[in-house]
């Protein structure tokens, strides 16, 4: 079984930039998408940014040009790299995981307060 940690968020100012990361455990034998999405208090939640197994990328109208996903396959970690962070941004982040067939693991979720 697949387990999904997250780290990386917490309190910083608007304009300012975190990096989460996403550490997997388990036997992974083959990775389809990784995914970030968030959730907001009272709103539903969103796929922020999405990661192909060959590469392609895509990304949520509201982040694009200011968040990055990436992956180190070594280290079996996935990255939300988030630049010029605005208040909206604020929500729990939640790493997501499609591998095997059909197989899917979420993280606990972690965590992203933007505020003066």
């Amino acid at each position: 079984q697949v387990q999904l940690v997250e780290s990386g968020g917490g309190l910083v100012q608007p304009g300012g930039s975190l990096r989460l990361s996403c550490a997997a455990s388990g036997r992974i034998f083959s990775i389809n998408v990784m995914r970030w999405y968030r959730q907001a208090p009272g709103k539903e939640r969103e796929l922020v940014a999405h990661l192909t197994n060959i590469g392609n990328t895509n990304y949520a109208d509201s982040v694009k040009g200011r968040f990055t996903i990436s992956r180190d396959n070594a280290k079996k970690t996935m990255y939300l790299q988030m630049n010029t962070l605005k208040p909206e941004d604020t929500a729990v982040y939640y790493c997501n995981l499609l591998y095997g067939l059909g197989s899917v693991a979420w993280g606990q979720g972690i965590q992203v307060t933007v505020s003066s």
